[in-house]
């Protein structure tokens, strides 16, 4: 996986007189990661690369990182920042670190400092400059670790795609929470689905049919990971969609706009993508509340060993037969979606 990739070079860089080799399918192979190593690099890691330059395979040799300032464009994915920012309390000097240009992670970087400070970290976040305080004291202490909002996202689909009434309960999820993907609460309002907080959980209910001929606008910078069930979700309700902000799925585990305009349009889809954006046009193939087209086993969607491309399709079996190819691929975030399927009652078997 990509995010255990770009966290594990920044561990291992770290962790003195340990040598490691950091490797993974042929995709991850192609997968750039060169923006983090030469930031490791500068801060005096010992990290080269075993075939292509820029990225892995990656040969890591820990040692103890003395240099504590560094540059990084803005731009780049906040999984890069946060894999920086994650070993700064253990950096003997701390860290220093400047981002240049038009910072797109925010939401990113104040979730991870929120949770340094959890543990008694010292950090500051002024402008374009991030300072984080090595950490001199260790003090033992219970943290609830919430939920992925991002995966709550498949069950927004499916309430989205359901009857009015229907509703479902998740946990664990706070109402302050510090995820980005949280502004799924806001956004799935426009697909009829309301939010209850109770505690620790959030209750989904499909309140209201949605007026399908307004057309659905987001700007998805800061929660790239909900594009592509927004995409479905709208889809199946017959929705006219725009979705920008999306410049970095094209790096993820495949083109994950690319896959998404050939998944959508191989269900009878209009789709049209640039570099960042992604306008699906409205259809007469669904309707909120209408008849599921059941017949046949239904269109085979391809994955693209991409974990969400999984997810993000299958809430659509509500209206119609599907074929999931590689359907384990969830396993890479979500382990048990099939089975939490199934025990709210979708029908699903093996093709063989």
């Amino acid at each position: 996986a990509g995010t255990a990739m770009r966290f594990l070079t920044s561990y291992f860089a770290t962790q003195q007189d340990c040598e490691v080799v950091l490797t993974g399918s042929s995709r991850m192979k192609e997968r750039p990661i060169e923006v983090l190593v030469t930031a490791l690099n500068n801060l005096g890691a010992d990290i080269t690369y075993l075939e292509t330059h820029g990225c892995p395979p990656l040969k890591i040799k820990g040692k103890e990182l003395t240099k504590d300032k560094v540059t990084l464009n803005a731009n780049v994915s906040s999984q890069y920042i946060s894999a920086l920012l994650l070993i700064a309390p253990k950096l003997k000097n701390g860290l220093e670190l400047t981002l240049e240009g038009n910072i797109t992670s925010v939401p990113y970087i104040h979730m991870t400092l929120a949770l340094l400070n959890e543990i008694g970290v010292k950090t500051s976040f002024l402008g374009n400059k991030i300072i984080v305080s090595p950490l001199t004291t260790h003090n033992s202490q219970l943290i609830t670790v919430e939920s992925d909002w991002s995966s709550a996202s498949y069950w927004y689909s499916i309430i989205a795609l359901s009857g009015i009434g229907t509703e479902i309960k998740l946990s664990s999820y706070k109402k302050n929470s510090l995820q980005a993907d949280a502004a799924l609460v806001d956004i799935y309002k426009s697909f009829g689905v309301s939010t209850t907080f109770e505690n620790n959980t959030i209750i989904l209910q499909k309140s209201t049919i949605s007026d399908q001929q307004s057309t659905i606008s987001f700007h998805l910078a800061n929660s790239p990971d909900i594009a592509q069930t927004i995409a479905v979700t709208s889809f199946g309700l017959g929705f006219e969609c725009k979705l920008t902000g999306l410049h970095t799925l094209k790096i993820k585990e495949t083109d994950r706009l690319l896959a998404l305009k050939t998944e959508l349009e191989k269900l009878g889809g209009k789709v049209s993508i640039t570099n960042d954006s992604l306008h699906l046009y409205s259809n007469t193939i669904f309707k909120d509340n209408g008849s599921p087209l059941l017949e046949g086993l239904g269109e085979a969607i391809s994955t693209y060993n991409d974990h969400r491309m999984a997810m993000a399709f299958a809430p659509l079996a509500l209206k119609r037969n599907l074929i999931i190819e590689d359907a384990m691929v969830v396993s890479k975030s979500y382990p048990s979606f099939w089975e939490d399927l199934k025990s709210v009652g979708f029908k699903i078997s093996e093709v063989i």
